[in-house]
């Protein structure tokens, strides 16, 4: 008998639990996009304050710190994140490679529909002159904030439905980095606040939806195979 418990052990209303979420998260999402492409300028009355403020309290000590965070919201790190995660919740060869790549895959298919997003707002980025890391394309919605926080999500879930206990403080960790990943992209000044919130919420919906259509249709054959 196999001690871990199966992913199929999850309520029939789960699925439905993680689909509202969804909703509610594009709904919103939706809602931001809409405010800011008819607001002034693009601008929301919080994206000028807080840019203003990042700008004016940015020692070279704390931008190279938030530059150190930040560059792990891109590139190889969020990857290997999942990589790492798909072959600690496998039980088999097999089953390892599956994780990981369903993994990998959820990844590169939000990052493409947030670049097509991106590109469809065509939101501006502030003024180059207030830059502390490098940046380049449009603004909303933020690409490092919208990574990190879908790889932190998905390890998060790829945890939880393969039946592995994470501590507390491990939660916490994991929430927070793709959190901080975000405000980095603010205090840095190549980012909008807006553009920041609208990755959370880009992230969130597609997550949910990603566990969702899981729940739905996955539970069955998962059973089948513990």
């Amino acid at each position: 008998m196999n001690p871990r418990p199966a992913s199929g052990h999850f309520s029939p209303g789960a699925g439905s639990r993680a689909g509202r979420p969804a909703v509610a998260a594009f709904v919103l999402l939706a809602a931001l996009t809409l405010w800011v492409t008819r607001a002034p300028g693009h601008l929301l009355p919080a994206d000028a304050s807080l840019h203003s403020w990042s700008v004016a309290h940015r020692p070279a000590p704390a931008a190279a710190s938030a530059r150190a965070v930040t560059d792990t919201g891109t590139g190889v790190i969020p990857y290997a994140a999942l990589l790492a995660v798909g072959v600690y919740v496998g039980r088999t060869a097999r089953e390892r490679c599956a994780v990981a790549l369903a993994l990998v895959l959820c990844l590169g298919a939000g990052q493409a529909l947030r670049y097509a997003a991106m590109s469809l707002v065509a939101r501006r980025r502030p003024p180059v002159g207030d830059w502390a890391a490098h940046a380049s394309g449009w603004s909303f919605p933020s690409g490092h904030t919208t990574t990190a926080a879908m790889t932190a999500a998905l390890v998060m879930v790829a945890l939880s439905l393969g039946g592995r206990r994470v501590p507390r403080i491990a939660v916490a960790l994991i929430g927070s980095w793709g959190v901080a990943v975000g405000l980095t992209r603010v205090y840095l000044g190549v980012h909008w606040f807006t553009d920041v919130l609208a990755g959370w919420l880009f992230a969130t919906g597609w997550v949910c939806l990603v566990v969702w259509a899981y729940l739905r249709w996955a539970p069955a054959s998962a059973r089948r195979e513990t």
